[in-house]
């Protein structure tokens, strides 16, 4: 195991074509669907940060912003942010753009823990975080804030 890893190593963007299998009666995307994309990328990122398999721990406070429409292409977009001694902590972001015209909106964010596991199942230590640009530290910093601020709406 690496003793630190950069941020933008775990960076992981997913696409997604809102196709009627994953839409209510509306031709909206279902909470349910877009909650799994956001699992699947935020476990891709931790994986990527931690090198090995990598469990859902948590998933923090979702609000649905806007809707998805069928035939957008949702955007997953995922990094890590904070570590603990085996745990990871993800931040997740979707967007939802209209391939035809090329305009992006904001649909959902949220915040992932997960833990790093070995074949057993049982948690293994965790690289530091290294924010080696001022891109990555503006990341960081973005999500450590936005993390911070859902955290107090909660209370």
């Amino acid at each position: 195991m690496t003793d630190t890893v950069r941020l933008m190593e775990s960076y992981t963007e997913m696409t997604e074509m809102l196709l009627p299998n994953d839409t209510n009666n509306l031709g909206r995307a279902l909470g349910g669907t877009v909650l799994h994309w956001m699992d699947i990328c935020a476990a891709i990122a931790s994986m990527r940060f931690a090198g090995s398999q990598c469990v859902t721990a948590s998933m923090d406070h979702v609000d649905f912003i806007t809707a998805i429409e069928m035939g957008e292409v949702a955007v997953v977009e995922a990094y890590v942010f904070d570590t603990g001694s085996t745990s990871i902590d993800v931040k997740v972001d979707v967007h939802a753009e209209d391939p035809r015209e090329g305009a992006t909106r904001k649909t959902t964010s949220s915040f992932f823990t997960f833990v790093a596991v070995d074949d057993d199942g049982s948690p293994i230590p965790v690289p530091d975080l290294a924010c080696e640009s001022d891109a990555e530290t503006g990341l960081r910093a973005a999500a450590m804030e936005a993390h911070e601020e859902q955290a107090h709406q909660e209370l």
